[in-house]
């Protein structure tokens, strides 16, 4: 009980004081480099998730610790397999309602392209694949090599907001075959300059597997400006 205090202790001091000058640091990070950027959103992502379900802030430096631990590949405090768990995590599922969750996602989903494919304006492109042009370019078009700066803001089908690097007041910049194919495909369709909206299919998204902030088999709908191709 005292490690598990002290290692409470020693989180807090890592990643709750000094908070102004950790805060510069990492901004200065994620400006320069692009897999800080990546650091950084996966972070804040997985914490958006967490703190749904941890509301204790003593829970909340124990959880940091994990994260801390895994990521240092030191052993568990607690064995970690299934038999020796007597209490499920928060918001823990059964398999039956997982299906059930995914199966509705995914209908939803169908439902949702196949009512907006009829929407004036909206092209769909072999792949299925949705986009509408808001704003056309006059610049130069990516190719699946090209590094491009964007400005982005994505949201699921309902118009819950998972990422916008306009909240963060900052573009990105990435090279278009290190992305979701969605995004690989539909860049090259704009221009510098360009502003379109993109609806894309889960297979052409995260797919069965989700990502922190998106569930599985997720619709995902992008506006997506095009600033510059390298």
């Amino acid at each position: 009980m005292k490690f598990i205090n002290f290692s409470i202790i020693c989180v807090s001091c890592l990643f709750l004081t000094s908070c102004s000058l950790k805060d510069r640091w990492v901004k200065k990070k994620i400006e320069k480099e692009e897999s800080s950027k990546r650091a950084y959103i996966l972070g804040y992502n997985i914490g958006n998730n967490a703190k749904k379900f941890l509301k204790k802030e003593e829970d909340q430096k124990i959880f940091l610790m994990g994260v801390y631990n895994s990521i240092k590949g030191k052993k568990p405090l607690l064995s970690l397999k299934k038999k020796d768990q007597k209490v499920g995590l928060p918001g823990s599922v059964s398999e039956k309602e997982i299906k059930e969750r995914n199966k509705k996602t995914m209908d939803q989903g169908k439902e949702f392209l196949n009512k907006n494919k009829e929407k004036s304006g909206v092209k769909t492109t072999a792949s299925g694949l949705q986009y509408k042009v808001l704003k056309d370019g006059s610049g130069k078009s990516p190719s699946v090599t090209s590094k491009v700066e964007v400005h982005y803001r994505g949201t699921l089908i309902d118009g819950q907001e998972f990422d916008s690097s306009y909240k963060r007041n900052q573009t990105i910049t990435f090279p278009l075959n290190g992305v979701i194919k969605g995004w690989t495909e539909g860049l090259q369709l704009m221009k510098e300059g360009a502003k379109y909206e993109f609806y894309i299919p889960s297979e052409l998204a995260y797919g069965a597997s989700g990502t922190p902030g998106i569930p599985p088999h997720s619709v995902l709908i992008f506006q997506v400006e095009l600033i510059k191709v390298q």
